[in-house]
C-alpha cells in the first residue's frame, strides 16, 4: 500500500513538474529569440561607440571595468548592455556612482531604445545626438548634476515614449520640438531652472498621459493647448510663475487624476468645469492669487490644504464661508408722522435719559477701544504667519522655532507645508491610530480643518532634552520621496515629547494589501512601484542618511494617493534611551530577522530581511504571520516551502496569475530577489542599493521585452 501511495505521489510530482515547464516554457517563449539575439556579437560601430563613451566616464566603483574586453562579449558580459541581433538596444547604468559626461559619441549607437543613466552624478549637457536617435524609446538620466539647455533636436523622435530628465540643472525653455514625439506617454522635466512659456506644441502630444514641468521657474499663461490631451492623468505644474486665468476647458481631461497648480500666481476663478472630471483624486491649487467661490463639489471632495494661500478664495471650509449674494433691504424712508413722533421724543428728553445716553456712548467708546487692540493683535498675529508662508512659498527650509504660545513649552518647524503655533495644535482634536513599543500615534484636527499625524513619545524612555534635540534636529532634515519627513517637534513645559508628519489619510501598506475588498485589485505595476518606492526609501537611509530603521514592517510603511510608498518611524530608536532601544528594536513579529533572536542592534542586513518579507507580501498578497495549510508560519517559510516542492505559481496572489502570460517571468525574478533578501544568513543578503539596482533592471528589462513583443 505504501508503495502505491509513493508511486502515486512521484506521478503527482512527475505531472506538476511537467505543467510548471510548460508555463515556464510559455512565459518565456517571447524572449528566445532575444536570448538568442543576445548572443551574438556586437557591431564594430557600437563596440568602438561604448568606448568612447565609457572614455567621458568617471567610473569611481569600477562598474565598467567588464567593458574592457572583446568585440565579441559586448552584448554578453558588459555590465548593463542588451542587445538584438548585434546592435545595442538599452544601456542601463543606474545607481553606478558614474561621474563624468555622457558623450555625444553615443548617438553612433543607432539601434539603441533605452538609455537609463538616472541617479549617478553626471554633469555636462545633455548630447544633441540623443535626440536624433530613430529607435530611442526610453530617455532616463534622471537624478544626475546635468546642465545647459534640452536639446531642440527631437525633430527625429517619433518612437520616443519616455522622457525623464528630472532634477538636474537644465535651463533654457522648453522646447517646442518635443511636441513632434507624437508617441510620448511621459514627460518629466520637474526640478530643473527651466524658464519661458508652455509650448502649445505639447498639446500635439495625444498618448500624454503624465507630464510633470513642477519645480521649474516657467511663466505665462496656462496652455489652452493642453486641454487637447484627453490622455492625460497626470499634470503638475506647481512651484513655477505662471499667471493668468485656470482655462475652463481644462474640465475635457476626463481621465485626468491629478492636477497640482499651487504654488504659482493663477488669478480669477476655479473652473466650474473641474467638477465633471469624476476621476480626479489629488487636486491642489494653493498658494495662488485666486479668488471668488470654491464649488461646493470640490470643497467637499478634496482637504482645505488644497486651498489655502488664496487670499480671496472662499466657500472651502466653516472659517472661509463666502458673503451673501443676496442683496440687502435698504430702511425706507420715514413717514411725515414718524418725523413729527421723532421730533417731539427728542424734545421731551428727561435728565435720565441723558445721562443714559451718556453711559451708553462711553461704553460704546470703551468697546471701541477694546476691539481697535483686538484687532492690531490679530492683524499682528496675521503679519507673522503671512512672513511664514512667504519664508515657505520662497523655498526656505530649517529650522523655524516658535514659542509655546499660552501653554509653553516649545514648538519647532522643520519645513512643510503647514505654519501652526503649539496652542493650534495642543487644542487639536485627536484620535488615536496605533500603539508601539516607543508611543503613540493620532490624527490630529486642528481648528481650520488641517490635519497632521502626531507621535506621542513614551516620556520615560526618549533621551535627555538636549540630546533629544540634537538628535531629532538631524532626523528633519531628511528628506526623500520616499520617506515620511518629520514636519515639526514640541517639548512640554513637563517634558513631553510629540513628533509632527504629514497625515496620509490612504492610511499603511499593510491596510492598503489586507484590508481591501474583494472587489478592489492590485495590479502588478502598482505592486512593483511600491517594492521599488521603499527599496530606494531604505538605500537612501543607509546609504545617504548612515541611518537604520530597525523595525521596516507594511504597517510602517504609508501610501500616499498616488499609491508611492512612503517609509514612516524613521529614525525613532535615536531619540530613545539605550534601555529603551535594546527593548524596542527586535523587530515586529513576521518580519524579524533571525539574527536578532541573540543581537541587540538592528543593521542594515536585517533592514533588507524585512524588505524581503514586504516584497513577499507585495507577491503573495499574503501576511506575514497568516495562517497556511493549519500551520502558523512565517510567510519566508512559507514561501520557500512551497518553492521546494516545485509549486512555484502557487505562491503568487490569484490577482496577479491572471496577467502570468505577460509578467510571469518578471514575477520569478522578483521572488527570487525577495528570497535572496531573507536568506537566514545576514552576510548574504544583498545591501539595499543592490535590491534597488535590480529591481530597477527587472522593470526595465520588462519594458524593453514589451517592447520587442510589440
Amino acid at each position: 500500500m505504501d508503495e502505491e501511495k509513493n508511486g502515486v505521489w512521484r506521478w503527482k510530482q512527475s505531472l506538476l513538474l511537467l505543467l510548471v515547464l510548460i508555463i515556464r516554457s510559455t512565459l518565456v517563449s517571447g524572449k528566445q529569440l532575444s536570448s538568442a539575439a543576445t548572443a551574438m556579437t556586437a557591431t564594430e560601430a557600437d563596440h568602438q561607440a561604448l568606448k568612447a563613451v565609457k572614455l567621458e566616464f568617471v567610473d569611481p566603483r569600477g562598474v565598467l571595468s567588464s567593458w574592457n574586453t572583446t568585440r565579441a562579449a559586448v552584448c554578453s558580459t558588459w555590465a548593463g548592455i542588451k542587445c538584438l541581433n548585434g546592435r545595442v538596444i538599452a544601456v542601463q547604468l543606474p545607481w553606478k556612482g558614474l561621474e563624468g559626461q555622457i558623450s555625444d559619441r553615443i548617438g553612433l549607437l543607432r539601434g539603441l531604445r533605452y538609455l537609463s543613466l538616472h541617479d549617478n552624478a553626471l554633469t555636462g549637457p545633455i548630447p544633441p545626438a540623443l535626440g536624433r536617435l530613430p529607435q530611442l524609446r526610453g530617455l532616463y538620466p534622471f537624478n544626475n548634476r546635468l546642465s545647459g539647455l534640452i536639446p531642440p533636436i527631437f525633430s527625429n523622435c517619433l518612437n520616443l515614449q519616455i522622457l525623464d530628465l528630472s532634477t538636474n540643472h537644465l535651463t533654457g525653455i522648453v522646447p517646442p520640438t518635443l511636441g513632434n514625439c507624437s508617441r510620448l506617454y511621459k514627460l518629466n522635466l520637474s526640478c530643473n531652472k527651466i524658464v519661458g512659456n508652455i509650448p502649445d506644441e505639447l498639446g500635439n502630444l495625444l498618448k500624454l498621459r503624465f507630464l510633470d514641468l513642477s519645480n521649474n521657474e516657467i511663466s505665462g499663461d496656462f496652455a489652452e493647448n493642453l486641454s487637447k490631451l484627453s490622455s492625460l492623468q497626470m499634470l503638475n505644474l506647481r512651484n513655477n510663475n505662471l499667471d493668468g486665468l485656470i482655462p475652463p476647458s481644462i474640465g475635457k481631461l476626463g481621465n485626468l487624476a491629478v492636477l497640482d497648480l499651487s504654488n504659482n500666481t493663477f488669478k480669477g476663478q476655479i473652473p466650474v468645469s473641474l467638477v465633471s472630471i469624476r476621476n480626479l483624486s489629488a487636486f491642489d491649487v494653493s498658494y495662488n492669487d485666486l479668488s471668488g467661490a470654491v464649488p461646493s463639489v470640490l470643497a467637499a471632495r478634496y482637504n482645505l490644504s488644497s486651498f489655502i494661500g488664496n487670499d480671496h478664495l472662499c466657500g472651502y471650509s466653516s472659517s472661509t464661508t463666502c458673503p451673501s449674494q443676496e442683496p440687502q433691504n435698504l430702511p425706507s424712508s420715514p413717514s411725515r408722522g414718524e418725523e413729527e413722533v421723532r421730533r417731539h421724543r427728542g424734545r421731551n428728553l428727561r435728565t435720565r435719559d441723558i445721562i443714559l445716553i451718556a453711559a451708553g456712548g462711553a461704553l460704546l467708546v470703551v468697546l471701541l477701544i477694546t476691539c481697535w487692540v483686538l484687532l492690531c493683535c490679530l492683524v499682528g498675529r496675521n503679519a507673522v504667519m503671512e512672513a511664514r508662508k512667504e519664508k515657505r512659498r520662497g523655498g526656505g527650509g530649517g529650522g523655524e522655532v516658535e514659542s509655546g504660545g499660552e501653554v509653553g513649552g516649545k514648538l519647532v518647524h522643520f519645513d512643510g507645508p503647514l505654519v501652526f503655533a503649539a496652542d493650534d495644535l495642543l487644542c487639536a482634536s485627536a484620535e488615536i491610530m496605533g500603539k508601539s513599543a516607543y508611543g503613540t500615534a493620532y490624527r490630529a484636527t486642528m481648528e481650520d480643518c488641517n490635519q497632521v499625524a502626531v507621535k506621542r513619545l513614551r516620556e520615560k524612555m526618549t533621551k535627555a532634552r538636549k540630546e533629544f534635540e540634537i538628535e531629532v534636529a538631524q532626523l528633519g532634515r531628511i528628506r526623500h520621496p520616499n520617506v515620511l519627513p518629520l514636519r515639526a517637534y514640541y517639548i512640554g513645559p513637563k517634558g513631553e515629547k510629540l513628533l509632527v508628519y504629514d497625515y496620509m489619510p490612504r492610511g499603511s501598506l499593510a491596510s492598503f494589501l489586507h484590508a481591501r475588498g474583494l472587489e478592489t485589485s492590485i495590479p502588478w505595476p502598482t505592486r512593483m512601484a511600491i517594492a521599488l518606492g521603499i527599496a530606494r526609501g531604505l538605500s537612501h537611509l543607509h546609504g545617504d542618511e548612515n541611518l537604520v530603521h530597525g523595525n521596516l514592517t507594511s504597517s510602517n510603511v504609508l501610501v500616499d494617493e498616488q499609491s508611492s510608498p512612503m517609509i514612516a518611524d524613521v529614525g525613532l530608536s535615536r531619540l530613545m534611551t539605550p534601555d529603551a532601544v535594546s527593548t524596542s528594536t527586535s523587530g515586529s513579529a513576521g518580519y524579524r530577522a533571525p539574527e536578532l533572536a541573540k543581537m541587540k542592534d538592528a543593521g542594515t542586513k536585517s533592514d533588507v530581511y524585512s524588505l524581503g518579507v514586504i516584497m513577499l507580501e507585495l507577491l503573495t498578497g499574503k501576511s506575514p504571520r497568516e495562517v497556511c495549510d493549519g500551520l502558523d508560519l512565517e510567510l519566508p517559510q512559507w514561501v520557500a516551502s512551497i518553492v521546494k516542492e516545485e509549486w512555484t505559481n502557487e505562491v503568487f496572489d490569484v490577482e496577479l496569475m491572471r496577467d502570468a502570460p505577460d509578467i510571469g517571468e518578471e514575477l520569478l525574478n522578483v521572488l527570487k530577489l525577495a528570497l535572496h533578501c531573507v536568506d537566514p544568513t545576514p552576510e548574504a543578503r544583498p545591501h539595499a542599493i543592490d535590491v534597488l539596482q535590480k529591481l530597477e533592471e527587472l522593470k526595465l528589462e520588462s519594458i524593453c521585452d514589451e517592447a520587442y513583443r510589440g
